[in-house]
């Protein structure tokens, strides 16, 4: 008996766990990526110029 709620309580923080990475966590992530790869990029724009023909 005592083991069930042991894997229960466990089961239940491990849903927590999932929800708190998957719904607050990982956007932030996933934002912060992108805007770090747009910001990387206009730098990159901003001493080299455009791209094509001049």
């Amino acid at each position: 008996m005592r083991s069930e709620t042991i894997e229960h309580g466990r089961k239940k923080r491990e849903v927590f766990t999932f929800l708190i990475l998957a719904v607050l966590i990982w956007p932030f992530i996933a934002v912060g990526v992108v805007a770090g790869w747009g910001f990387i990029i206009w730098m990159y724009y901003l001493f080299t110029g455009p791209p094509g023909p001049v």
